[in-house]
């Protein structure tokens, strides 16, 4: 068991299935035209960003790419059926723009989306959720340590910069902590931080038991957000793995308080192509503003790949 498996069941996206049979290729042939047409969408952009920074006096030496990352989910559950949601986040390599400096679109903001559970999220990080588009510089001590920095404009269109590092400390085999921390600035919204804190233990060659622990403070509300969680994540093929989690988040005021608990399984499998993932999640939901009363649901998600990273 080393870091590697943490980083896969982690990120839940680097799966890979074994190459497609024959007849696995002529069925449902218009997912291959789906792959092409976004795929071509994506890097056409990507040369198209890039044009701005052309430098006419030297000859071009790389080519702009970008990859993509869609998924449509339909989250059912007690007192709330019509509850859907999608997730887009485009990433562009622009030559032209030099030393590991891209322009990343989404309609979500990933660093405040690091939990495995995905079910039934709390409307306060849905309000951070908005359109966002940036330049980000990525900067490496070693493998180990990464440095990255924001600007560009996001939640309602409000210009913000963007601070990050994180580190991993490993303890022994199977077992690192991983440290986290950053800062940003809205125009509107002012000032904001976050502190993340993970403990990973690996159990065997296919599984690891993490612990999550996440703080954000928020200087438009002058509050804290706080995330705790406690996962079991296994590998349980090469194309197909299982995250069973707890989970509960709450706010700082009026005092500290819980404002939600999840007990979530989730279940993802790659299928039909190499870059299409379906995921079956269900969950148990216990809300304050609904009395702590169980909510039961069943989130539904399929998400694509798109492009080259």
């Amino acid at each position: 068991m080393n870091r590697s498996l943490g980083v896969l069941l982690l990120s839940i996206c680097v799966l890979t299935s074994a190459p497609l049979t024959a007849q696995e290729v002529h069925e449902y042939p218009w997912l291959d035209d789906i792959q092409e047409n976004v795929t071509y969408s994506v890097h056409e952009t990507a040369n198209w960003f890039d044009n701005f920074f052309v430098d006419e006096s030297k000859p071009p030496t790389e080519t702009a790419h970008g990859s993509a990352r869609i998924q449509l989910a339909w989250e059912p559950r007690t007192r709330d059926i019509m509850e859907f949601e999608s997730r887009v986040r485009i990433n562009w390599k622009l030559p032209n723009l030099k030393n590991h400096v891209d322009v990343v679109f989404s309609d979500y903001d990933e660093e405040l989306e690091k939990a495995p559970v995905k079910a039934a999220q709390n409307d306060v990080i849905a309000d951070q959720n908005r359109f966002n588009l940036a330049l980000r510089w990525i900067g490496m001590h070693d493998e180990k340590s990464v440095w990255s920095h924001r600007v560009g404009v996001g939640r309602k269109l409000q210009p913000f910069a963007r601070t990050r590092y994180s580190h991993i400390f490993d303890l022994q085999s199977g077992n690192f902590i991983r440290t986290e921390a950053s800062a940003y600035y809205y125009t509107k919204d002012g000032l904001g931080t976050h502190l993340g804190l993970q403990y990973e233990h690996g159990l065997n060659e296919r599984s690891v038991m993490r612990l999550d622990n996440n703080f954000y403070y928020r200087e438009k509300t002058d509050d804290w957000f706080w995330q705790h969680g406690l996962y079991g994540m296994t590998q349980l093929s090469e194309s197909s793995a299982l995250i069973c989690g707890l989970y509960v988040e709450g706010e700082s005021k009026p005092n500290y308080q819980v404002s939600q608990y999840l007990v979530s399984s989730r279940w993802r499998r790659n299928a039909l192509r190499s870059w299409l993932f379906f995921e079956v999640e269900p969950f148990v939901l216990w809300e304050r503003d609904e009395g702590f009363s169980a909510s039961y649901g069943v989130a539904l998600r399929v998400e694509g790949f798109f492009g080259h990273p």
